[in-house]
C-alpha cells in the first residue's frame, strides 16, 4: 500500500538501503523483461484483428495509397502511369504528417511493485500495456517516445528499443511524469498507480497538459487496493521512503480507507475532465487486453472520447 508520511529525515543508512532495493529491483526487472515483451507483442496481435490503423491522407513525404480521380479535382493530381494501366484515373495519396507523436509513460517507482497472490506487480502491467500500445501506434503510422528516455521514433523494432532503453532508466523511478513539453498536436499516455499525494498528482496533469497536448491518465491498481481486504494486526510499509505503521485492527480502517480513495480518484478524474483528458481505472485482475484495446480506441478521439469518461465504469 502506498501510505506517505511527510517529512521523514533519511539517514545514510536508509539511503543505503534505498540503493540495494533499486539495485535489487533492476535485477528482478531485467529477468523479466523478455517475458513481458513476448506478453506485450501477444496482446499487441490479438488486439490489432479487432482495430484499424490510425493513418490517414494529408501532406506528408510518404505514399499511402492510390484511389479513384473524382470529378472538380485538379487534373495536376492524376498519377498517370498509374492510370495507364486501366481505363480509370488515379489520384496518388500521401500519409498524413502533422509532428504527431504518442508520449507513453509507464511508472517504474517502488509502489509498481505491489501484486497480490497469484496477480502480476502493477509495474509489469504497466509495462506491458506500454510495449504492445507502442507497437500498436507505430504499425499505424504514428510516432512514439518515452518522456526522457527515447526520442520520438517510427522504428518497427519498438518494443525492443523501449524495453532496452526503460531497463537502462530505470535506477531512477518515479512516482510521477517528468516534466516535459509535449506539442500541441501531441498524445500522452501516463500509466501508474498515482498514490502519490492528490495536489501533486492534479499540477503534474495540469502541466503537461499546458501546452494544448490531448491525454489519459490510467490508474492500475491491484485488486487489494480496493477493497482494503486486511484485518487483524497488520504492518503497512511505504515501498518509496521506507517508513511503516502498525495497525491493531485493520479492518476498522477500511471505511475511512474506501472514502479517501473516492475523493482522491473524483480529484484527478475532475482534473482531467476539466482538461480534455480521460481518466480510467484498471485492476490488475483484469486481462491487459481490455486496457490496450480502450486506450487504443479513445486514442485520437479528443473531447469526443472525454465527453463519456465521467460516466465510465471502473475497470
Amino acid at each position: 500500500m502506498a501510505l506517505r508520511p511527510k517529512d521523514i529525515p533519511e539517514t545514510a543508512e536508509a539511503a543505503a538501503i534505498g540503493m540495494a532495493h533499486l539495485s535489487h529491483e533492476a535485477s528482478v526487472l531485467a529477468a523479466a523483461m523478455p517475458r513481458l515483451v513476448l506478453e506485450a507483442r501477444r496482446i499487441a496481435a490479438s488486439v490489432q484483428h479487432g482495430v484499424h490503423g490510425r493513418r490517414r491522407s494529408g501532406s506528408g513525404e510518404n505514399f499511402w495509397q492510390y484511389r479513384r480521380f473524382t470529378d472538380g479535382e485538379p487534373a495536376a493530381r492524376v498519377d498517370w502511369r498509374r492510370s495507364a494501366r486501366d481505363d480509370h484515373l488515379y489520384v496518388r495519396e500521401r500519409e498524413w504528417e502533422a509532428a504527431h507523436t504518442v508520449w507513453i509513460w509507464p511508472d517504474l517507482s517502488a509502489s509498481m511493485d505491489y501484486a497480490s497472490p497469484k496477480l502480476e506487480p502493477k509495474r509489469h502491467r504497466a509495462l506491458v500495456v506500454a510495449l504492445a500500445l507502442a507497437e500498436l501506434l507505430v504499425k499505424g503510422g504514428e510516432r512514439v517516445g518515452v518522456p526522457d528516455i527515447l526520442r520520438p521514433t517510427a522504428s518497427r523494432r519498438i518494443m525492443e528499443r523501449m524495453a532496452e532503453q526503460l531497463l537502462l532508466a530505470q535506477s531512477l523511478p518515479g512516482s510521477l511524469p517528468p516534466l516535459f513539453h509535449p506539442s500541441p498536436l501531441s498524445e500522452v499516455v501516463l500509466l501508474g498507480d498515482f498514490w502519490s499525494p492528490t495536489p501533486e498528482v492534479v499540477a503534474r496533469i495540469e502541466a503537461l497538459a499546458g501546452t494544448g497536448a490531448h491525454g489519459h491518465v490510467v490508474q492500475i491498481v491491484d485488486p487489494a487496493e480496493e477493497t482494503f481486504p486486511f484485518s487483524g494486526r497488520i504492518a503497512f510499509r511505504e515501498p518509496e521512503g521506507g517508513a511503516s505503521i502498525t495497525v491493531g485492527r485493520a479492518e476498522t480502517w477500511r471505511a475511512d480507507y474506501e472514502t479517501r480513495v473516492a475523493a482522491h480518484r473524483e480529484a484527478i478524474r475532475a482534473a482531467a475532465n476539466r482538461l480534455g483528458w480521460s481518466f480510467r481505472v484498471h485492476r490488475t485482475d483484469r486481462p491487459a487486453s481490455e486496457l490496450l484495446l480502450a486506450l487504443h480506441m479513445r486514442m485520437g478521439a479528443g473531447d469526443a472520447a472525454t465527453s463519456s469518461v465521467s460516466t465510465e465504469t471502473r475497470a
